[in-house]
């Protein structure tokens, strides 16, 4: 696709800003970290760009980790700079930070937002100017690499199977005295997501939470759900396992066993309208904004008479953005929501139009998408009906 590197980025950006360096100093599973170094440690660790070369400084017992797994050009050890362990001693880090960067020559420093301030003040207090500069690493990260959508189509496709799978349970179960039963025992939320995690760990994926939520329970978004399922009433699923890539699948449907109350099928048809329309807007591809697919999806709830965000602050309707991006961390800039800018090819996206109603629960169908240069992949081929 042509993108620049995450490296080329910060050193533009040293340039423009007349820095002479860059230092991260973040948990070794910071996701900014890894996606910027290629390396994920159990400890924090240093990264360092200086003179176009990339410089880490870990700690012995990771070193030559980093150096079989990082894209650094250098992997520098702490005991260089100290003798013992003092991974849990912020002071000695700090020491040994301002040791590492005093052996170049380095006078002014950019650094993060989210840059540690103690770590910042004892830079100072040796001499250096530290200053902090544009993401530009998240900013690199919008735009996924060809490897990078290989593990995401990975983890949607492991995603989706497991939907698969809980909607075969859905529709296997047995109705007695109006509570679903899938053998010999009653199918609770609980229940079903165990299924759902057991079947995504064979598909090397983890799976910390999702949700299985139940009739009224549904209308909150993001309630995980508990109990038993019972007929006749929405049951929304959205799993959302990390593949072990470290990359993550997102995925939402809503289904019925049995007949649903007619207001709930008419949130569910509408629903649907709204995710065509919202895939319509992205088969225009690169440079479609992301506000014009939520407005899209909120003229469409707005016209059948559901209030949504854009109307404020409402307790029924649309009570969401529209989707988000999604990589290394599940939720990642941008969104697609009011005021969201231009979406450009390579960005990653769920799709996720919802209705939802106290007295009814709640609607919600989500896929994962690519942007192209003249469209959209969908990453999801799975089936829009609720009924099972």
């Amino acid at each position: 696709m042509g993108e620049m590197s995450v490296e080329d980025r910060l050193d533009r950006i040293l340039t423009t800003e007349e820095l002479n360096a860059f230092v991260q100093y973040k948990e070794g599973s910071d996701t900014n970290h890894k996606y910027l170094t290629g390396f994920q440690a159990s400890d924090p660790f240093t990264y360092l760009r200086y003179e176009n070369r990339s410089i880490l400084l870990v700690a012995p017992v990771e070193k030559a980790k980093a150096e079989n797994q990082s894209t650094a050009d250098e992997v520098r050890s702490t005991a260089e700079f100290v003798s013992g362990d003092v991974r849990d001693d912020i002071e000695a880090e700090a020491s040994i930070i301002a040791d590492f960067v005093g052996e170049y020559e380095i006078e002014r420093i950019g650094v993060p937002r989210d840059f540690d301030l103690y770590l910042a003040e004892r830079l100072e207090d040796e001499g250096f100017s530290v200053r902090t500069v544009d993401d530009v690493v998240m900013e690199a990260r919008k735009r996924k690499s060809e490897s990078e959508l290989a593990h995401l189509r990975d983890a949607q496709r492991a995603t989706e199977r497991s939907m698969e799978r809980a909607q075969e349970i859905i529709r296997e179960s047995s109705v007695v005295d109006g509570e679903l039963f899938y053998g010999d025992e009653r199918l609770t939320s609980e229940r079903l997501r165990n299924h759902i995690r057991e079947f995504l760990m064979d598909r090397q994926c983890a799976l910390d939470e999702a949700i299985v939520a139940c009739g009224t329970r549904s209308a909150d978004p993001h309630d995980r759900g508990s109990g038993i399922l019972r007929p006749d009433e929405p049951i929304l699923l959205d799993i959302f396992p990390q593949h072990e890539s470290g990359y993550w699948g997102d995925m939402s449907r809503t289904f019925v066993k049995g007949t649903p109350p007619e207001e709930f099928q008419e949130m569910y048809e509408t629903t649907r309208e709204a995710m065509d329309a919202a895939l319509n807007v992205l088969s225009e591809g690169a440079g479609v904004t992301g506000q014009s697919v939520h407005d899209t999806v909120c003229d469409v709830f707005e016209s059948a008479g559901y209030p949504t965000i854009r109307d404020g602050d409402v307790d029924r309707g649309l009570l969401h953005s529209t989707g988000h991006a999604i990589g290394l961390d599940l939720h990642e800039p941008p969104r697609l929501v009011q005021g969201a800018g231009e979406l450009e090819e390579g960005y990653v996206l769920t799709v996720e139009p919802g209705l939802y109603d106290d007295d009814y629960g709640g609607v919600r169908i989500e896929d994962m998408i690519v942007v192209t240069e003249d469209g959209y992949e969908n990453f999801n081929q799975f089936a829009y009906d609720y009924q099972v």
